[in-house]
């Protein structure tokens, strides 16, 4: 294009709309692209080549809506299903949790994710470009997400690594956690006291695999093993996310169904278990009472807003990738149900084989309490006409324990404690609430034990969780990718490398002796509050900044219909009132608990609660300082004018098309092209857009200009002296009363 060039305003609905350079190329009408054109070139009445905007117009697409679909679902879909939920659950009134998570997930987390799906897939940029465009004074938004994705990112793939490790011992039979190591000492040979006090899975998971220490203060230097269990977690993170979603998308349907075959095996497996049922009984009996405490709603709304993915960056660089008229309304809905029903589906599991596990080990009391009776019967400390005269020993039930323990209980009621007897019931087995790596890595590995082909199970698990992981970690490292990508002209394949090489040399923070404890900062103070003050921003910044009525008619331009008006309501009240009372608990959680870990005490074989040291306090506050920090920052400078808005960048998906024609514009070219010339100079052959009214009904509104919130950014640009200028007048955002 010549320097000298000019940019005409094109004619809609024979009304002129100045529109931005975003606005031409990254909010097209769901139209025929090849019918539409810009027009570019000299004086009016001048004819001028219409430029043709390819279909593939050089942005990555999907292959297909399912492969789309399983990368959604891959990325939500993760660890937390499986380990997070069900103790959620069995801690917050089992069948009576799921109430309150599925209200909140639909008025909190259906809403807020559709919201991100649909700005993605409109504005076809990672989060970064987003929410620049959207409102370029919270432009920090994308990059808190981007700053949180690195940090959960760093630790998420040490969990892999876990998985890794335990996948490849467990090709073995037995199974190494099995049974405690025996130690020689001399001609006599002894149980490992530190196993002999805990248990044989609990003693591989701290000092087999982790080597853990005892506080976070000691380093213990780099375990090796976990060194290498990462390295090939990061080699696996890579190969599968350096072609962006062209390698990426074909991992996803493996790495998103094969779970489902895992879990549905593990399902039908561990129905056949004994003691199965009482575990799902257990499960899904509600405590209705427990629906009253507002800790249960806090916890379900944390569940909600992280199962989903909300806030990463990773849901909306997925659908920036689809096509301009995609259903995103009908994704959300289907994305939201299958993480739900997934998370329903993993409980159900979990509680079948922890049901088997409390059977195995209430039988295991039972049998030692009535070894303990009967050495007392011996001795004559216990008469014999305490026992029942139907119980046998070497066929005792748990019944019969339990009516021997109550008539011993009541007859020597000032010398029982001093007989050492447990009571042995099942229930109390199922109430011990285990999450996160102790339900992985200890439970469900001592429950396999178990299991008739105990190692065929135990790789069929672990890779389970390799799959979950790396689902998760696509879509994470994508949230990443995918922002810098769309603003920076940088090689893929090499700026992907470089961020895997990055973050394994970061990560081996992870993997010293104490480097559990680190992951358990990480997961308590990288995310939750940096995210949910990001989600609302979101929320606000669309609702409130750019309006709900503005934003639905985009949706309606976009999809072909009008969303319900339910979703109105959700999105400019309640959705921003449930997140500022979560965003109150959150810190009002932290403000009343002490921060601190429970560290594993090798001495005693427990693990016990500490207090973190002022340093690592201080390394607590400084992750959500740090992933918070671009928020004010963008703002401030964006603010006094010592950045730019980042809101004239062309779209990516436009760029190759596009670029050759205007990479030539000087800057007072681009001015003329953002604020358009004089009415009719060269008017487009493009077809009209129904215009949207404002509540009053006589001015037709841009659709998703980024100058809402930023409205004189553009009135300082170099205007050609032959350009006619009108003064300039702020645009506000809209009213929605």
């Amino acid at each position: 294009m010549p320097k000298n060039s000019k940019v005409t305003q094109r004619e809609q609905s024979h009304e002129h709309v100045t529109e931005s350079v975003a606005d031409l190329l990254a909010h097209e009408e769901p139209l025929d692209y090849k019918s539409s054109s810009l027009n570019v070139g000299g004086a009016a009445g001048k004819k001028v080549p219409q430029i043709e905007v390819p279909e593939n117009d050089g942005r990555p697409a999907w292959n297909s809506k399912l492969q789309y679909i399983l990368a959604q679902v891959g990325f939500s879909v993760g660890l937390g299903n499986v380990w997070r939920f069900p103790y959620l659950c069995q801690k917050n009134g089992g069948g009576a949790y799921l109430v309150p998570y599925f209200i909140l997930l639909l008025i909190i987390g259906i809403p807020l994710f559709f919201l991100e799906l649909a700005v993605g897939q409109k504005i076809r940029r990672g989060s970064i470009g987003v929410w620049n465009y959207v409102c370029p004074r919270l432009g920090g938004i994308g990059m808190s997400s981007l700053m949180v994705c690195g940090f959960v990112g760093l630790y998420y793939n040490v969990i892999i690594g876990w998985s890794i490790f335990y996948f490849f011992q467990s090709f073995q039979y037995p199974l190494p956690w099995s049974d405690c190591p025996i130690r020689k000492n001399g001609t006599l040979a002894i149980v490992e006291p530190e196993c002999d006090k805990s248990s044989a899975t609990t003693y591989f998971w701290y000092r087999q695999t982790l080597n853990t220490t005892s506080t976070i203060a000691e380093s213990g230097g780099l375990n090796i093993k976990m060194t290498l269990s990462l390295l090939v977690a990061w080699i696996i993170v890579c190969l599968a996310v350096i072609k962006g979603i062209a390698s990426s998308g074909k991992v996803m349907y493996f790495s998103s169904l094969f779970p489902y075959v895992v879990l549905f095996c593990f399902l039908v497996r561990g129905l056949m278990l004994k003691g199965s049922v009482d575990g799902i009984a257990h499960m899904f009996t509600p405590k209705l009472e427990k629906m009253l405490e507002p800790q249960v709603w806090r916890e379900a709304a944390t569940q909600v807003f992280f199962a989903l993915g909300l806030g990463f960056g990773g849901v909306i660089a997925f659908s920036s990738y689809n096509k301009i008229d995609n259903n995103c309304h009908f994704d959300a809905v289907l994305v939201s149900v299958i993480n739900f029903l997934t998370s329903i589906l993993a409980t159900l599991v979990v509680f079948a084989v922890l049901g088997f596990k409390a059977n195995i080990m209430n039988e295991k009391c039972v049998v030692e309490n009535a070894e303990k009776i009967l050495g007392y019967l011996n001795s004559n400390v216990l008469s014999h006409d305490l026992i029942p005269p139907h119980v046998n020993f070497s066929h005792l039930t748990t019944a019969d324990y339990a009516e021997m323990y109550g008539v011993i209980k009541t007859v020597k009621e000032d010398s029982f404690p001093q007989l050492g007897l447990e009571p042995c019931v099942l229930e109390d087995e199922l109430n011990k609430a285990v999450q996160g790596t102790g339900l992985a890595f200890i439970a469900f590995t001592e429950a396999m034990t178990h299991f008739p082909a105990s190692p065929f199970w135990s790789v069929m698990f672990f890779f389970m969780l390799i799959n979950l992981g790396l689902g998760s970690m696509i879509g994470t490292m994508t949230g990443i990718t995918t922002p810098v990508l769309d603003a920076y002209k940088v090689q893929k394949e090499l700026f992907t490398v470089c961020c895997c090489i990055i973050a394994f040399l970061c990560g081996l923070l992870f993997v010293q002796r104490s480097g559990n404890y680190f992951v358990t900062m990480f997961d308590d103070y990288s995310a939750g509050l940096p995210l949910t003050v990001v989600v609302i921003l979101e929320n606000l910044s669309v609702a409130w900044i750019y309006g709900t009525k503005r934003f639905m008619q985009d949706l309606e331009d976009m999809l072909g219909f009008r969303p319900y008006i339910i979703y109105f309501y959700l999105w400019k009240y309640v959705s921003p009132f449930c997140l500022i009372v979560l965003i109150s608990a959150t810190v009002i959680e932290m403000a009343i608990s002490p921060p601190g870990y429970n560290a594993w005490v090798q001495e005693l074989a427990q693990e016990r609660f500490q207090s973190y040291p002022p340093w690592a306090l201080a390394m607590c506050f400084a992750l959500i300082a740090v992933a918070m920090l671009p928020l004010p920052v963008v703002f401030i400078a964006r603010h006094f004018n010592l950045m730019s808005d980042g809101s004239n960048k062309l779209s990516v998906s436009y760029h190759k098309s596009m670029m050759k024609d205007i990479s030539n514009l000087e800057e007072q070219d681009e001015a003329r092209f953002i604020l358009g010339g004089k009415p009719g100079e060269a008017p487009s052959s493009g077809p009209a857009r129904k215009p949207f009214l404002t509540p009053g009904g006589n001015k037709p509104m841009d659709s998703l200009s980024p100058n809402i919130c930023y409205g004189t950014s553009y009135q300082n640009a170099a205007i050609s002296p032959t350009t006619p200028t009108t003064p300039s007048t702020p645009l506000t955002p809209e009213s929605d009363s």
